[in-house]
């Protein structure tokens, strides 16, 4: 039961590194806040599956989930601001 839930999280985890790749390569997003809010949304994903799943965090005490959530939402909200105020003053 264990080792499918890690294949699965594994094979999600490839399917969103090829999504994330594909959009970065696509060349129509270049500057839109919009894709590099849902490459950042999708990182997000990634960052909690790893920690439930590979870290096993899912058995820890929820105040471990809490900090990791909190830490992934911290740094992607700084990438957010500094993504936005990076970008060129229309």
């Amino acid at each position: 039961m264990h080792e499918s839930r890690l294949n699965r999280a594994w094979l999600l985890l490839l399917v969103i590194t090829g999504v994330t790749f594909w959009m970065g390569e696509s060349g129509s997003s270049a500057g839109s806040l919009a894709v590099a809010l849902a490459v950042l949304g999708l990182a997000f994903v990634k960052g909690m599956l790893v920690a439930l799943e590979f870290l096993e965090l899912r058995e820890a005490p929820a105040l471990w989930r809490w900090l990791i959530a909190g830490w992934l939402v911290l740094v992607l909200g700084l990438v957010v601001l500094a993504y936005a105020l990076g970008l060129p003053k229309a």
